[in-house]
């Protein structure tokens, strides 16, 4: 990857991944919380990078995403799929919750902050794989390409960007079942979440679920790449 871009500040990543966690919330109906994951690991990834060529090799992308999984589950993701899960599972069932900020109340008041992070150890596990996998993927591909001579451009950007969430559903999908099941309404240990999939479906019941994913996954690992390539160029000649 060129020094350019490698040197990226955390003000151009924070708006380019903002920017493109929108444009792909608004195609796939997914929360944006990829600003946070972009600045994390611009600023990670730099700790890990060769220190006298500055190059990042696979293993260090995937451990620099690995890294960025664990800050966004615990700062970001594990409080509100908390909340979202809880309030479809509640649809479902009892109805007891009026609102996102009336499930917050109710939550908090049995369970204390803890309550908000049911199953921290399953998301956590999946943010780690699925930032290792997707930011890993996409960058090995991109650092492949550049050392080929091979030129960035948007259709690059989405191809990667694809593959990369392709890589990254199946890799996760057990933890994202996992994670599933253990942030209801009812809320679940982790490991009380696995016995209990494991005991319902079999093996293969962690990957449920798998093509529906998949659909999605790919489709906005396209767009967030691409938007995030796009907006990060712009900005660079004037935040940098």
């Amino acid at each position: 990857m060129p020094a350019q871009e490698r040197d990226t500040s955390p003000l151009v990543s924070l708006i380019a991944g903002g920017i493109a966690g929108g444009v792909e919330a608004t195609a796939t109906g997914s929360i944006a919380k990829d600003g946070v994951r972009f600045v994390a690991f611009d600023a990670i990834k730099k700790s890990f990078a060769d220190p006298e060529t500055g190059v990042m090799s696979p293993l260090r992308n995937l451990l620099a995403g690995m890294c960025t999984g664990v800050v966004a589950s615990t700062f970001a993701v594990t409080p509100t799929e908390r909340i979202k899960t809880a309030l479809i599972d509640d649809a479902r069932t009892s109805k007891k919750f009026k609102s996102s900020f009336h499930a917050i109340r109710v939550i908090y008041q049995g369970h204390g902050l803890l309550g908000l992070y049911h199953g921290y150890a399953g998301t956590t596990l999946k943010q780690a794989g699925a930032t290792a996998f997707r930011m890993g993927t996409y960058n090995i591909l991109k650092d492949f390409e550049q050392s080929r001579g091979i030129a960035q451009s948007t259709l690059t950007n989405f191809a990667n960007g694809a593959i990369a969430g392709t890589v990254t559903t199946y890799a996760t999908q057990p933890f994202d079942t996992i994670k599933t099941r253990s942030q209801s309404a009812k809320g679940a240990s982790t490991a009380d979440a696995f016995r209990s999939i494991l005991s319902d479906h079999g093996v293969r019941g962690f990957w449920r679920g798998t093509t529906m994913r998949l659909g999605r996954t790919v489709f906005s690992g396209g767009i967030l790449f691409t938007v995030y390539e796009q907006v990060a160029a712009l900005l660079r000649p004037t935040l940098q």
